[in-house]
């Protein structure tokens, strides 16, 4: 008698994870794909520049002449470096002019936007100064704060006399006139990642405040401004390190000498200044280092104040 064949019945189980690993292995492949040329623009525009710029600050290059390793010797010559100084004062006073009222201004905006209106109208007119490009607002500004023929000067003469004037680009006033205009340019912008933040937050929290009889004032302390932490960190610490790297709107406010007198030399135009004018391009990384290590420690401190990792709505 003929014996039965045998039929062997795979567990569907053991085809499974093949299959579960090769749609996996698919996806990876596929997202690689699509995030490689962003890769090569880090790799090729930020990783090894920044890598560079660490050798660099190492050496004695001049751009010209074959640079020599000389240790930590342009970072010796940089804490006693007065102009490196001054110039990381007057770029620290930009930043604290800028930063905390670009901040409140976009806060009390995207507030306004939230509660009264949310038209697709409204925000793209509050976006539209930062479509401008940075040189354009700069050269509008200039001859609308003009001390001679501005429509600014024109109102405070019509107002307080015709002998009053206000010279907003003096000496001691240009640094606050191009973080006034700075201020105007990125308002909107940043008043729409807040905005964008506050239609995150669940309407059953306020809808629980109002039962348990919260003001206004209360709501917006204990509730939407620690709902927000988050985004509010994210606006000051991507704001900051902007900035902190200030050099165009200053180029095209000031004289190519650096403005009246030393007033407009903030710490990016001494970079410029040190590697494409004097040519010292060791020293000048050096100060780009310092820059960057300033950026890092001021966005680790932000990061930790704000507790930027951690959401109240969990």
């Amino acid at each position: 008698m003929e014996k039965p064949k045998s039929v062997s019945i795979a567990h569907p189980s053991s085809a499974a994870p093949r299959r579960l690993f090769s749609l996996k292995t698919k996806e990876m492949l596929i997202a690689g794909i699509f995030i490689l040329p962003s890769l090569i623009g880090l790799l090729t525009f930020v990783v090894f520049p920044t890598l560079r710029a660490f050798y660099l600050s190492l050496t004695n290059s001049n751009l010209i002449n074959r640079a020599d390793f000389v240790g930590l010797e342009n970072y010796t010559r940089l804490i006693h470096d007065k102009q490196f100084w001054a110039s990381l004062k007057i770029t620290a006073e930009y930043v604290l002019l800028n930063i905390p009222l670009q901040t409140i201004l976009a806060l009390a905006l995207a507030m306004v936007m939230w509660r009264l209106t949310k038209s697709t109208v409204v925000r793209a007119i509050v976006f539209l100064p930062y479509l401008v490009p940075m040189m354009m607002v700069m050269l509008v500004w200039l001859t609308v704060l003009h001390y001679d023929f501005g429509p600014v000067n024109g109102l405070i003469n019509r107002f307080f006399g015709p002998n009053a004037r206000f010279n907003f680009f003096s000496q001691t006033s240009i640094i606050p006139s191009i973080a006034l205009v700075n201020t105007w340019r990125h308002v909107g912008y940043v008043s729409l990642l807040l905005f964008a933040g506050l239609q995150t937050i669940p309407a059953e929290v306020y809808e629980a405040a109002a039962i348990d009889g919260a003001n206004g004032w209360n709501v917006f302390t204990r509730i939407t401004l620690p709902l927000l932490r988050p985004v509010i960190a994210f606006v000051v610490v991507t704001s900051l390190v902007g900035a902190f790297q200030v050099y165009d709107r200053v180029a095209v406010a000031a004289v190519p000498s650096g403005g009246p007198g030393d007033s407009t030399r903030v710490i990016f135009w001494y970079i410029v200044n040190l590697a494409f004018t004097r040519f010292q391009m060791g020293y000048a990384s050096a100060v780009a280092v310092a820059l960057f290590l300033i950026c890092a420690v001021i966005t680790w401190f932000n990061m930790k104040s704000f507790r930027a990792n951690e959401s109240d709505l969990g």
